[in-house]
């Protein structure tokens, strides 16, 4: 089971943290590989590790936000492989802040990152997988665009979060007579370079050791299970789901 051979997967913020991480772990089950990110040296080092696995890996520089630069990669996969089977949604930042004094720009990027990026990515993308009438996007969210948090002010990433929940089940619902599932990836508190000041501080450890049941982070690899599982040929028959892998922070 869940033997990617033969499928092409897209997956964006493949530079660094989770997409690296899910980058790898695809192309360990067959899956040939476009990775995309801004930092193009740091795809370059990822695309010797990929192919020594014995998949074809293709680097594209881009920029997420901006819809023509997306639109271009789009094209240049294409005209690579002529097919997308696979896109993941991973590239994300955030500008923290609380709803009394977070600024337009900090509202604004994190937005434009965390929300406007997937529906860009996932428009061209899906179009690819149109053609095939046969797709699987994977959109990595948060367990904050499921609840608050008394931990950390950071409302615009709750927002955008939140909202590519609800694009998530708009787009299963729309693409579903295309063959094409749409879910999404809730991840709980993992260690990337993005997180990392913020969790290893010991008033945050110990917010979370009394928040989350398992009592700690998430390790290296512990989404990789739930991405390969929707999208596998197996998940067929799953589409709209929101699959929190967060140690139960949301279940209490």
């Amino acid at each position: 089971m869940f033997n990617l051979k033969g499928r092409v997967a897209v997956i964006t913020g493949a530079s660094s943290g989770l997409g690296k991480q899910m980058a790898k772990a695809f192309a360990k089950q067959g899956a040939d590989l476009i990775i995309m990110a801004r930092r193009v040296e740091k795809l370059e080092d990822l695309k010797k590790e990929i192919e020594q696995l014995g998949v074809h890996c293709l680097p594209i520089k881009c920029d997420v936000t901006k819809p023509i630069e997306v639109k271009k990669a789009a094209e240049t996969a294409k005209n690579e492989f002529g097919k997308v089977d696979i896109l993941v949604n991973c590239a994300g930042s955030s500008k923290n802040n609380g709803v009394l004094n977070m600024t337009d720009e900090e509202w604004n990027f994190t937005i434009d990152t965390d929300l406007n990026s997937v529906f860009y990515v996932t428009r061209e993308f899906a179009n690819i997988m149109k053609e095939k009438n046969y797709g699987r996007i994977i959109n990595i969210a948060s367990m904050y665009g499921m609840v608050g948090n008394m931990a950390l002010d950071t409302v615009a990433y709750h927002s955008s979060k939140g909202g590519v929940i609800n694009f998530t089940r708009a787009v299963a619902a729309e693409l579903a007579r295309y063959n094409i599932t749409c879910n999404a990836i809730c991840p709980g508190y993992f260690d990337t370079e993005l997180t990392h000041e913020t969790l290893i501080t010991e008033e945050f450890t110990n917010y979370m050791k009394s928040t989350v049941p398992l009592g700690r982070y998430g390790h290296e690899g512990e989404l990789n299970a739930g991405a390969i599982f929707l999208a596998s040929d197996e998940a067929s028959y799953v589409t709209g789901v929101i699959l929190p892998i967060d140690g139960g922070y949301t279940a209490v």
